[in-house]
């Protein structure tokens, strides 16, 4: 009779426990998904950071992607620059900072 008690008790410990998640769980207010909420902001920043290297060194952006350094928030720029003479383009990386 007591293992049964004890089973009993820790039984309705555990569904008094799911209870209580269940029911905080059911009034966190939901946000509907949208476009916008899904887009990441950095990347757009990283683009156009990318966008302005391109144009001061002459050349065509290739990549923009956010990263960290340190710890620090980055852009990963990759720049497609003419070659001289005819030759192939060269590829630029640089990280520079976010912005």
């Amino acid at each position: 009779m007591e293992g049964f008690r004890s089973v009993l008790r820790s039984a309705i410990a555990a569904f008094s426990g799911l209870a209580l998640l269940a029911s905080q769980a059911a009034a966190m207010p939901v946000a509907p998904l949208t476009a916008d909420s899904l887009l990441i902001p950095v990347q757009s920043d990283c683009y156009a950071i990318g966008e302005q290297i391109a144009a001061q060194n002459g050349g065509t952006l290739a990549k923009a992607s956010p990263s960290t350094s340190g710890g620090q928030p980055v852009c990963v720029i990759v720049v497609l620059v003419p070659g001289k003479d005819g030759e192939r383009p060269r590829r630029v990386q640089m990280v520079v900072p976010q912005g």
